[in-house]
Formats: C-alpha cells, structure tokens, sequence
C-alpha cells in the first residue's frame, strides 16, 4: 500500500499533465472504496454480535491512531486549528464507527450498505453551508442521480426491524460526511502537512473511543479468535490508518460533488466482495443496472455540473472585478 501511495506522489509531484494528475487522485479514492468494501463485510460477519462494537472501535482507531503518532507536532499550529483536526477525527470516525458499528445488530451487511445512499447529498449540502455559498443544485443533482443508482440495487429480502438500524445509519452518514468536509474545509483555511493532521485527526476519534468504552463497553465480549484480532487489525491499521489518510486526502484535491458520487461506490463493491466471500446471488439486472447509474453520475457531473459550475464562479468573479 505504501509503494502505492509512493507511486502515485511521484505522478502527482513530476507529471504536469492534469489528466495524469486527476487520475491518480480518483485512484486513491477507488483504491480505499476497495479496501472500505473488504471493511463491511469483515465487520458484518466475523465481529458484529460477537465482540463489543466500543471495543471494536477503541482498537480500530487506536490502531490507526499509532500508524500516525510519530508525525503529531504542535510546533507552529495554534490550540483551536489542533482542536479543530481533532474534532473532526472525533466526527468521521469516533462518532461514526460507534453510530455504524451498532447498526450492524440490526441491518444485514447488504442492508447497511443500502441505506449509505444518501451520504452524498450529506458531504455536498453540509460543504455548502460550511463554505456559507449558495446551495449548487447543480452538485445535489449529480449525488442524487447516484443514489438513485444506489438505490437501483436492493434485494428482495428486508428484515422487518430495521427502523433502528436505518436511523444509525443515517446518523452514521450526516457524522461521516460532516467530518470529512470540516477536514476539507481545515485544509482550505488552517493547512498543515497531512500527516500532520492526521495524527491530531485519528487522535481526536481515540479520545471519543475511550471514553466510549470505559462509559458503554462490555468487558464480556471480547475478541476470541485470532481470526477476530486479525481482522481488528486490518480494520486498524490498513483500512482506517492507511484507507482514510488516501480518502481524506483525494477529498482535498476533488470538490464536493465528485467525492460524494466517489463515496457512493462502495455500495456495489461493497456488495461484490460481500457476494464473492459468501456467495450470495443477487438480482443481476438490477446490480448491473445500479452500478452504471452511478458511474453515469460520475460522468454527468465532472462533464456537465463541474464546469458550469466554475464558469458560474468565474463570472461573478469577473463581475465584482469590473463593480471595484
């Protein structure tokens, strides 16, 4: 993953070609959208019901946590930025994974996955209001064509209690996505180095874990397996440690709209990895035809909603040029 990570700097460092350049940051996202899909399905199967999900997220992000440690620095970044990367981390995964591991007791792995859809609108609405613009109907457009895309793939089995499990999930995608744009947000007003943030970030969602844990946890149900430690490892260090530091960092060089419609392709890999491992059979029209909705959104926007919008923003900037 480092070698990745190492090769797609280099492209981002030397090549000049924004074609190149853009690419390799989509790159990044896919790459964690795949690491995410292993993520669900992990969790849903070998953790949710058996281990404490405040212990599961205490190690998680803990362990992410450690993969940053040696790059926190406070030298030249005042009390309220470090407090800010840290309430952010608090939010995307503190907050998030308590919100979704819980959900697990409730949903199905390919249930969960389903009610993410909305998430979309949630990081570009909340960019708006954070960035206090004017709502872009244009870039709520594009998110909701993937998550009619999303929405496109379901099964035809739905367990009947899933109310609560809905609600957390919902509350889990507003937490998730008011996290990564305040992160995007930082990195436009109070920019550090990433690494740098990152280490205040997952330091911020360890505090919230452990107080979580001592509050709410259950020393009963701890990890009995290796299998079970494993994959609270994995979880820890490569797709929180690693997957969000790539996610967090392509969020910085895309805008909102391309990283909704981006977040929402976790839904369709989420559900191949959970139908290869399992062997699940689901209803493949409506597979197929879900998947293509959603990269369609991708082309609608960055084709359509992108440049309009830009252009938009270019004029008025003309316009208050030529009224000074």
């Amino acid at each position: 993953m480092f070698f990745i990570w190492s090769v797609v700097n280099l492209i981002l460092r030397y090549n000049g070609y924004s074609l190149i350049k853009e690419f390799s940051i989509v790159a990044l996202l896919i790459i964690t959208t795949i690491l995410w899909a292993f993520s669900f399905s992990f969790y849903g199967e070998y953790l949710a019901g058996h281990v404490d999900s405040y212990f599961a997220v205490l190690v998680r992000v803990g362990l992410a946590a450690l993969v940053f440690l040696p790059f926190l620095r406070t030298r030249g970044n005042s009390l309220k930025t470090v407090g800010l990367y840290m309430l952010v981390g608090a939010m995307q995964l503190g907050v998030m994974y308590m919100l979704s591991f819980r959900a697990y007791l409730y949903l199905t792995v390919s249930e969960l996955l389903l009610f993410t859809v909305l998430t979309p609108l949630y990081i570009t609405l909340i960019y708006d209001i954070m960035s206090k613009r004017r709502l872009r109907w244009g870039y709520a457009f594009s998110a909701l064509l993937a998550v009619i895309g999303a929405g496109i793939i379901r099964y035809d089995q739905v367990t009947d209690h899933f109310w609560t499990g809905l609600l957390l999930v919902q509350l889990s995608n507003i937490t998730f996505a008011i996290g990564m744009v305040g992160y995007k947000r930082l990195m436009e007003t109070r920019p550090m180095p990433q690494h740098n943030a990152f280490a205040w970030f997952y330091l911020g969602a360890f505090l919230v874990a452990v107080i979580a844990w001592f509050l709410l946890g259950n020393a009963q149900k701890m990890p009995q397996t290796t299998l079970q430690w494993g994959i609270l490892v994995f979880l820890g260090v490569v797709a929180s440690g690693i997957g969000y530091f790539m996610w967090n960092y392509g969020a910085t060089q895309v805008d909102a709209g391309t990283l909704g419609i981006m977040n929402n392709m976790h839904v369709p890999a989420g559900l191949l990895v959970n139908l290869a491992i399992w062997h699940q059979q689901p209803h493949w029209p409506t597979f197929i035809t879900g998947a293509l909705v959603i990269l369609a959104s991708l082309w609608v926007h960055r084709k359509w909603v992108a440049p309009r919008s830009s252009q938009t923003a270019d004029d008025r900037r003309r316009d208050c040029a030529l009224n000074e």
